[in-house]
């Protein structure tokens, strides 16, 4: 994925209106009207961080006569996820060798006080 598509979804996703919207789309298919309900915006309000998550490609907007319901689109959610995965294993690869250092330390301390007999709680 293209830095830019993902500058794009990160930016429209920073707005927690917007990721209240696409938390609605979740569930289902919506209107503008229904999708306003909850928030304490205009429909021009609204219509705007919509358009925001079309651009996006979070979402889509089709017509059906007069309705014109909004639908999330997961594809952009899953490349800003796998993204994001990526440095999640950073983390628990950074986490697991913190860990095993840590646990080093604790029994080097622990020989040099002389309590190899002794459980990580201090009881033998």
């Amino acid at each position: 994925m293209p830095t830019d598509h993902l500058s794009v979804t990160f930016a429209a996703l920073a707005d927690p209106t917007r990721r209240a919207i696409l938390a609605r789309l979740s569930q289902g298919e919506a209107s503008v009207t229904e999708l306003a309900k909850p928030f304490d915006l205009s429909l021009p309000g609204i219509s705007k961080h919509l358009k925001v998550l079309q651009r996006a490609g979070l979402i889509t907007q089709s017509r059906h006569a007069q309705w014109r319901p909004c639908r999330l689109e997961g594809t952009r959610l899953k490349e800003a996820a796998d993204w994001v995965g990526e440095y999640r294993r950073f983390w628990d690869e950074s986490f697991e060798r913190l860990d095993d250092l840590l646990q080093d330390l604790i029994k080097e301390e622990n020989k040099k006080n002389g309590d190899q007999g002794r459980n990580d709680d201090g009881q033998d």
